[in-house]
């Protein structure tokens, strides 16, 4: 974690800065970033499922097409 404390007869503005500096010199956001997007990887389990789901779609609209319902 971060902290700065303010100096004497400092301002906010550079107080601000200060911080911000210390921040992105720290690696904090880059961690934070890099995690934003992360997914989990998929149990064995839960791919089979998925893939089975897959196939038995596949088959159905090629069975829909040949019925002519779908194009």
């Amino acid at each position: 974690m971060v902290q700065v404390q303010k100096n004497d007869n400092e301002s906010t503005g550079s107080l601000v800065r200060r911080f911000t500096k210390r921040v992105q010199r720290s690696g904090f956001l880059l961690r934070v970033r890099g995690k934003r997007f992360y997914e989990p990887s998929k149990s064995d389990f839960a791919k089979k499922k998925e893939a089975l789901r897959r196939v038995t779609w596949i088959k159905e609209t090629e069975k829909q097409r040949k019925l002519g319902k779908i194009q």
